[in-house]
């Protein structure tokens, strides 16, 4: 999935970690992610979040898409600030799932992001028995 996904990879961001039900990126916030206010945009912020949230649930290998998430800001995050979004699964009944994902700049909450997701047919990759 990492490979086609041109969006996350264009963001600048880096896929650390992934496992079931679970996925870590990260990126560096540039010059070009600010808002007026000198601030982290909070699209591009979103956008590493729902990227974690993606990975997080499409790690069963079963085509996964959002029905809808939703994201709190806590703090600013500045430019050369390393962003780093854990997202972790809550619940999976069925074909839907829940998962929370937070974006810390060290120590500091960033953002909390709560994401929705629904299981469609198709796979990424063929499993052999």
């Amino acid at each position: 999935m990492w490979q086609a996904d041109a969006a996350s990879r264009w963001f600048g961001m880096e896929l650390v970690a992934i496992g079931p039900g679970c996925a870590t990126l990260r990126m560096t916030v540039a010059a070009h992610h600010c808002n007026g206010h000198g601030t982290a945009h909070g699209g591009v912020i979103f956008a590493l979040a729902d990227s974690a949230f993606a990975f997080a649930c499409n790690s069963y290998n079963r085509q996964t898409v959002a029905q809808h998430n939703t994201i709190t800001y806590h703090a600013p995050g500045r430019a050369g600030d390393v962003l780093v979004a854990e997202a972790t699964e809550v619940a999976r009944p069925g074909r839907s799932g829940l998962y929370d994902v937070a974006v810390r700049v060290g120590d500091t909450l960033i953002a909390s992001f709560r994401g929705a997701s629904r299981e469609v047919p198709g796979q990424h990759f063929e499993e052999t028995p």
